[in-house]
């Protein structure tokens, strides 16, 4: 299981290994090794690629050491340099030296120009200055060197640049970047992600995140205390329900999703296929009448369930309609596409509540409710909340409890900041933080989208999903998410689990999407949609 480290836990879980028994020599081999092999994967071929070190200090520079080594030996022409002279006695250095790695110190390079003139030739640049241990501003000859190789890279097409661990200038705590940091293409970091990992603007300039393995023992206490994990497909894959061969609709559970409006029709049509292609066996759709004919040809694996409205919106009336279904349904989906008028507010409230008195209102203007409206006897199966339905749920008192426990709600930051009253760039400060509170107070799971989407549980669990993709970035494809969540939690899926698996196969079919249609801008809810099979197949062959 992936986690998500600080610097200060990075350096206590090094410490506690090597008093098991993994060394800190055996962790640098073993990252060296990890970079070598992520460069060999990226390239045609090793011999005669020309690969430029720069190597720091510290244990990053001996990981940089391992790895200039293990490409030497394999016909690379490498060339590193040393920020600092390191001990004659570093066996790291005497072992690169063997296997036919140029080592030129910094003193030794006057106006760094052998570094230049190395830059001008290399196929790839390797950051192995500071890593996790960068103080910034970086100062010095530090500073003169990323300069340096910032200048001569900005002008060469083509060269693959490897940070090894982050990107040297970019804190790891925070995500903030000096401004003479050098982004990566790729960024190899080694036992566990790290916190500014996930946070912008740094994040942008990590290039593509590799998380390589250095021994830790998987029963390590301090490893198994921290509690920000980092979702993976070889997770999402063990997750998800099983398809016995014996089976049949009534196996997958029954998705009921209630959605849609004159407006946003669609949203109801992909919230229902979102359903359907996670694995739901059944999925009805309540929706207003009036856009019934425009969906039913679109997905007639649906059944439909037409709720009164008012004015292309579903009305207070709906509610009743909708209750005799309920008992059939193991999973309830609420709010997209719904639009905030009145009549709907209404039709939500009536959900929640029964004995509502006639007249009494529920607009966004409103914050009262009927002494006289006591909570349903009606009991609702495992529900998920988004997009309008957030909206409207925000305005009623108390409305964490109306909801069966633990529900799953998928706020974006804009709906967040209505739940919680706090600002949307406060949130997006400190996502983690947020979701965690908030999902421990409401004893709901919070799934908080964005770029890198956190997935909270009322125990306090917290999983980051490893998308930050520009295609989901179109209206739709929370609507996708949203039944993808439904589809699952129809399964029999707790509701974390179904939270966290819905949002991984989301991101990955984001990321399918725009391969498959070439650039992101291009991407559409649809394209998500129509992924959905493969980011499962890729998910289950990892298992």
């Amino acid at each position: 299981m992936a986690k998500i480290v600080t610097i200060e836990q990075m350096r206590a879980l090094e410490a506690a290994a090597d008093a098991h028994g993994v060394s800190y020599g055996h962790m640098m081999e073993m990252a060296g090794e990890a970079v070598f092999r992520t460069i060999e994967a990226q390239v045609d071929t090793l011999s005669g690629l020309r690969v430029v070190v720069l190597s720091g200090p510290g244990n990053n520079g001996g990981d940089g050491l391992v790895a200039g080594r293990l490409l030497s030996e394999a016909s690379a022409v490498v060339c590193l340099f040393t920020l600092k002279p390191r001990k004659s006695a570093d066996e790291n250095i005497r072992k690169a030296l063997r296997a036919g790695v140029e080592i030129m110190e910094c003193d030794n390079d006057e106006g760094l120009q052998q570094f230049s003139q190395a830059l001008r030739s290399a196929d790839v640049f390797v950051d192995a200055l500071f890593g996790t241990g960068a103080r910034v501003p970086i100062k010095g000859i530090a500073a003169e060197f990323l300069s340096t190789a910032g200048e001569v890279l900005h002008g060469r097409k083509g060269v693959l640049r490897l940070a090894v661990d982050c990107p040297s200038g970019f804190d790891c705590d925070n995500g903030n970047m000096d401004a003479k940091m050098l982004a990566a293409d790729v960024s190899v970091t080694f036992g566990a992600a790290k916190v500014g990992q996930f946070l912008f603007p740094g994040a942008a300039a990590l290039g593509d995140l590799v998380l390589a393995d250095i021994g830790w023992p998987p029963d390590l206490p301090v490893l198994a205390n921290v509690d920000l994990e980092l979702a993976s497909a070889e997770q999402i894959g063990a997750m998800l329900p099983e398809r016995p061969q014996d089976a049949h609709k009534g196996t997958f559970g029954t998705a009921l999703v209630v959605a849609g409006s004159i407006n946003y029709a669609g949203a109801a049509y992909l919230a229902a296929a979102g359903a359907y292609r996670s694995g739901a066996g059944l999925v009805t759709v309540g929706l207003p009448g009036g856009i019934h004919a425009i969906l039913a040809t679109k997905l007639p694996e649906a059944t439909w369930l037409i709720l009164p409205s008012d004015m292309g919106v579903i009305s207070s009336g709906g509610a009743d309609v909708l209750q005799d279904s309920l008992s059939c349904a193991d999973a309830l989906l609420l709010g997209p596409g719904w639009g905030t008028e009145k009549p709907t507010g209404d039709f939500l409230r009536a959900l929640l509540f029964k004995g509502v008195v006639a007249g009494t209102s529920i607009g966004f203007g409103t914050n009262q409710m009927s002494s006289h409206t006591v909570p349903s006897s009606v009991v609702l199966p495992s529900t998920v909340v988004d997009a309008d339905g957030l909206k409207l749920l925000s305005i009623l008192p108390d409305w964490t409890q109306l909801l069966p426990s633990p529900s799953v709600l998928t706020p974006h930051p804009g709906e967040m900041a209505l739940l919680t009253g706090i600002p949307k760039d406060e949130i997006q400060a400190d996502r983690v933080a947020i979701a965690r509170h908030f999902a421990v107070e409401w004893g709901h799971v919070v799934v908080l989208k964005s770029a890198f989407t956190v997935v909270a549980s009322p125990e306090g669990i917290v999983m980051v999903q490893p998308f930050a993709n520009a295609s989901l970035a179109r209206a739709g494809t929370g609507d996708v998410l949203a039944g993808i969540i439904t589809g699952l939690l129809a399964q029999g899926l707790q509701p974390y689990k179904a939270a966290v698996a819905g949002a991984f196969l989301h991101g990955l079919s984001g990321e399918l999407a725009s391969e498959d249609v070439g650039a992101q801008a291009s991407v559409l809810a649809g394209d998500v949609l129509a992924m959905i099979p493969k980011s499962i197949a890729l998910v289950l062959s990892r298992v």
